[in-house]
């Protein structure tokens, strides 16, 4: 079982989260288990404050130390691998490999943040990785919490009904977007599925799913062309419909 320690002062916020769709099935089957920790309950101020001024000035406040060090560290231990995460937008980005590499973990606490951030001290003392979910500011770690669980999930063994589901995402496959996908009816409003997805020919499925995957990657998302796996006959496919200049060997 993979164990989620959150800690947070908005507690309640995961309430719907924890109890809903694929977590929940998780949790349910005993694969998963996702507690809250309100850090405000273990604050030593007498009017309940977890946070203070920054010193040397700037704007806002910063949640001082004490309250989530000692919230952390009444946190129980036990065998296993576990790790320390701070939810920060200067931290590692988030991706598919660094929510696999977590999944292989038995426990994973997550410090949710708020105001301006954290005092040091806490990420010094207790954290062993931040991890950032995009390029942008949120009012708190809440909800980047909640993207980097529900990612980790899908990892884990037994979460999804199907195996090949999580390898067949979006930066699953080599690196690419992942192809575009059609259920009934096969004809709505005119706009028909393609063809081969009728045909029943797996390997020309499998084919145009590759290329599909292709073509979107490099109109979306062209970056991840340099680091996407690629073979030649790939590479010969973008050349051929004008994504990529380079016919010889990616370097």
């Amino acid at each position: 079982m993979l164990d989620f320690n959150v800690l947070t002062i908005f507690p309640e916020m995961f309430e719907s989260f924890i109890g809903a769709s694929i977590l929940k099935r998780a949790i349910e089957a005993g694969l998963v288990r996702v507690e809250t920790h309100d850090f405000r309950e273990f604050t030593q101020d007498k009017h309940r404050r977890v946070d203070d001024y920054p010193f040397g000035g700037g704007a806002g406040m910063l949640i001082a130390a004490q309250s989530v060090v000692d919230c952390m560290e009444s946190l129980p231990k036990s065998a296993g691998k576990s790790i320390s995460i701070y939810m920060s937008p200067s931290g590692r980005p988030l991706s598919t490999d660094l929510a696999r590499e977590l999944s292989e973990y038995d426990r994973i606490n997550i410090l949710c943040g708020h105001y301006e951030g954290v005092d040091q001290r806490i990420i010094d003392e207790c954290i062993d990785m931040e991890i950032s979910i995009g390029d942008y500011v949120l009012t708190g770690g809440e909800l980047p919490a909640m993207v980097l669980i529900d990612c980790v999930i899908r990892h884990v063994d037994g979460v999804l009904g199907n195996d090949e589901s999580a390898c067949d995402e979006s930066f699953s496959l080599d690196g690419l977007l992942e192809y575009p996908q059609y259920t009934r009816p096969a004809d709505f409003r005119g706009k028909t599925v393609p063809e081969v997805l009728l045909s029943g020919h797996h390997a020309n499925i499998r084919k145009w799913q590759r290329e599909q995957a292709l073509i979107k990657t490099a109109q979306v998302r062209p970056e991840l062309l340099e680091t996407a796996r690629l073979d030649k006959k790939d590479m010969d496919f973008l050349a051929e419909k004008g994504f990529w200049k380079d016919r010889g060997e990616k370097q």
